[in-house]
């Protein structure tokens, strides 16, 4: 008998560890290619426009003071926010600033106008990089817990964000954001 299953043990084995045939061998998942979800006005007013915010109060507002939990309303959003709050909130606010950055470059995202992003544009590139490094730079501010890290610190969020407002953005009619700008006569 102990032969008997010797064999039938070994013979699994052999099976199991074997070269894999046809049958059991698995394809590797096609490569994920990101794409765009939102247009850009959805993508800025959900995440850089929400976080700026967050980096733009912890000048004024302590983070690190304690929450009357009184003044917290009911609701999700009230419920979370205090999960990861204080100066760590300040901090995934300035992450998701740097973030937002390569978001904002993904190909084929178009402009709420219905135009494509111009992430082809040097400016517009240099300007997503810029909220990049805007972002991580407030976030080495928040990690100080000093607000007077992020009153300096929120001049350099606020000129990121004019580098591709004022050029793309900026407009009175809708219907000129995203146009690329003329080339500037030197």
């Amino acid at each position: 008998m102990k032969s008997a299953f010797g064999l039938i043990a070994a013979t699994v084995m052999a099976v199991g560890c074997g070269t894999p045939s046809q049958s059991t061998t698995t394809t590797p998942a096609a490569a994920y290619s990101p794409q765009a979800h939102s247009n850009l006005a959805q993508l800025m007013r959900g995440i850089p426009f929400t976080f700026a915010n967050i980096v733009f109060d912890a000048q004024s507002e302590d983070p690190g003071a304690a929450r009357d939990p009184a003044a917290v309303g009911g609701g999700a959003t009230a419920t979370f926010k205090n999960v990861y709050g204080g100066w760590q909130e300040v901090e995934n606010s300035a992450l998701a600033l740097s973030e937002a950055a390569n978001l904002i470059l993904v190909p084929r995202r178009l402009c709420e106008n219905g135009r494509p992003v111009p992430i082809d544009q040097p400016d517009f590139r240099a300007a997503a990089e810029g909220l990049a490094a805007a972002g991580r730079a407030a976030y080495k501010a928040a990690q100080s817990k000093s607000m007077d890290e992020m009153v300096a610190v929120s001049e350099t969020v606020a000129m990121a964000c004019s580098k591709c407002h004022e050029p793309y953005r900026d407009f009175d009619d809708p219907k000129d954001r995203c146009k690329v700008p003329p080339a500037k006569v030197e």
